[in-house]
């Protein structure tokens, strides 16, 4: 899927990042500010309407450009002008900036939850949709999930926003495309030269990665050629290097907890010999045996990714590092480049298609004008031309249908090797990657069914496409040897090593400052550790940064924290049960 910012959209979109912005008492003060813009019989001229966005998922700021930007302007002689507090500096200063003055924004794209959308609507800084729903069928056709929203904000009645990446799809079927959100990646020539190993476990795993390294630095004559660079911008209330392990056999984080997605198990991440002592150990005895790249504590992910894009890192976290930045037309020819690795005792956590959506929101700002218009742009992204543009397609410039089939046009093929390629007059001019949609915002998931194509809307997934670009050597060797799949999910979901979550839209209750504060503190600890334990010189120095950070975390309040995670957990895993009954008796109830 084309997005902006590409390596910190998985960061910048999960559900943990929107929802735990803190909310400041200026929402009390806009509330002074009550309500605005133009009723629903007000007149519209149509004349070239500048809308304000305010995008906490936005990775740009300023006028959109390119071929979005023709498509709205097009359609609704909209210009969008982004407003994005992660350009701007990050953390809540431009919400409460902005909140304070009583005008968010014309369009508001937010998180939901933490308390979020109750405080939006008294504060009057987002209006109801209500009124200007008459022609809205895209909207309408997801009635239950902007009730399950309204039930979240304690409304009776309305609609105050439509949620994120919401799904026609089964909440137990994979919401991923052709690739996994968390797997093992390595570069697979290397893999392949050292006699395709088998290994069951994360200790084998390193012994394949040794010799990996070993052939790598002897072939190529460079000594900083590492299985694992790690980086620590991405910290949270843990070592996020050291959490993505554990979802290779099925867990996943809730503040700190790790949950399994079957909801079989719940585990503090200071349990003695639990799934994160267990990642931090692999990665300890990795550095032992010099598997490590030493500049890991002091790098930031621009300059470790860096290293990705010169194939001088074997071990990959994600499939939108390694491969989205070494696996090009040239070198998969040559058989080289990042896939993913046999483990075999896996069971990777896989996130469930959301009927009901995820945890962000598109909202209509109650001091914009002309709503009705700003209501039918909202629609149209929830129509099926808005999703294929949401996910990087437009019928004409990328993409056609043939046969009743979507198809990538020869410029469509062109960008699946150079997404800087030029666009044409005719849809908008300049980049294309400067052309794709700055909201960073997923309305209908892309690996839904387009039901006149019967494909997803995401074009990789398109046969046409993995027919065509799964042909270069790399993908039929590793083809070769994962039983005949032609791509991750594929091999995954054949071999029986996908462990779905549900996809509820379960979104996290706001926390008391104390909670707050204590986790504050406990965090620093945890993360802080978790790097030493990961450099310590032995298994003694190892297991006592561990005592000792229990200990530490226990005397700063860590039961307390953990009680409520422990708690949203598991509340967690009863929405995932929720909506598996709730979808099935509505699709009983179509049946009848």
């Amino acid at each position: 899927m084309a997005e902006k910012g590409n390596k910190e959209t998985m960061k910048k979109s999960k559900l943990a990042m929107v929802t735990a912005a803190v909310l400041s008492a200026s929402l009390a003060l806009a509330g002074c500010g009550g309500g605005g813009g133009n009723s629903a019989n007000e007149k519209d001229d149509g004349s070239l309407m500048k809308v304000d966005v305010y995008d906490d998922l936005a990775n740009y700021q300023g006028i959109q450009k390119g071929w979005f930007a023709k498509m709205v302007k097009d359609k609704f002689n909209i210009q969008l002008n982004m407003i994005s507090p992660n350009v701007a500096g990050g953390g809540s200063t431009l919400f409460d900036t902005r909140s304070a003055a009583g005008n968010l924004g014309d369009l508001v794209i937010t998180g939901a939850g933490n308390g979020r959308l109750t405080k939006l609507i008294k504060a009057h800084l987002i209006d109801d949709m209500t009124p200007y729903l008459k022609n809205a069928k895209n909207i309408k056709k997801y009635k239950t999930a902007t009730d399950a929203l309204n039930k979240l904000s304690g409304q009776s009645s309305g609609v105050w926003g439509v949620p994120q990446s919401v799904s026609t799809k089964s909440p137990t079927d994979p919401s991923e495309g052709n690739e996994p959100v968390f797997g093992p990646y390595i570069r697979w020539d290397y893999y392949r030269e050292i006699g395709y190993p088998k290994f069951n476990n994360l200790d084998d795993f390193l012994q394949v990665l040794k010799q990996m390294q070993d052939k790598a630095r002897a072939e190529t004559g460079d000594k900083n050629v590492y299985a694992f660079s790690l980086f620590k911008d991405w910290d949270g209330n843990m070592m996020n290097n050291a959490k993505q392990p554990t979802t290779y056999f099925g867990y996943d984080e809730m503040g700190f907890v790790l949950a399994k997605a079957d909801g079989s198990d719940y585990q503090s991440v200071t349990k003695k010999g639990g799934m994160y002592e267990k990642a931090l150990q692999f990665f300890n005895k990795a550095n032992q045996m010099g598997l490590v790249d030493p500049e890991s504590s002091t790098q930031n992910y621009d300059t470790m990714s860096a290293k990705y894009q010169q194939g001088k890192i074997l071990f990959s976290f994600w499939s939108y590092l390694g491969p989205a930045a070494y696996n090009t037309t040239e070198n998969k020819a040559q058989g080289k480049g990042y896939m993913l690795a046999p483990m075999g005792d896996m069971k990777i956590f896989s996130y469930g298609a959301t009927p009901n959506g995820g945890a962000a929101i598109i909202a209509v700002g109650s001091k914009a004008k002309n709503k009705q218009r700003l209501v039918n742009f909202i629609d149209w992204l929830y129509s099926k031309e808005g999703v294929y543009a949401m996910a990087g397609s437009v019928k004409g410039m990328n993409f056609d249908i043939k046969d009743g089939k979507p198809e990538l046009t020869d410029f469509g093929k062109k960008l699946q090797s150079d997404k800087s390629s030029k666009v044409s007059a005719q849809f908008g001019g300049g980049s294309y990657s400067d052309g794709v949609s700055a909201l960073n915002f997923t309305t209908e998931l892309a690996t839904d069914i387009d039901p006149d194509t019967k494909e997803p809307y995401d074009s990789s997934m398109w046969k046409s496409t993995i027919d065509q670009f799964s042909n270069s050597a790399l993908d039929k060797d590793w083809s070769e040897h994962m039983d005949g799949a032609k791509t991750s999910m594929q091999y995954l979901e054949k071999a029986n090593k996908l462990m779905i979550a549900p996809g509820s839209s379960f979104i996290q209750p706001d926390e008391s400052s104390q909670i707050s504060t204590l986790r504050g503190q406990v965090k620093t600890e945890i993360v802080n550790t978790s790097w030493k334990a990961v450099f310590a010189k032995d298994d003694n120095e190892f297991n006592s940064l561990m005592d000792g950070m229990r200990s530490k975390v226990d005397g700063l309040g860590f039961k307390q924290v953990l009680d409520v995670d422990m708690k949203n957990a598991k509340d967690q895993n009863t929405a995932r049960i929720n909506i598996k009954k709730q979808f099935a008796n509505r699709e009983a109830s179509e049946g009848n």
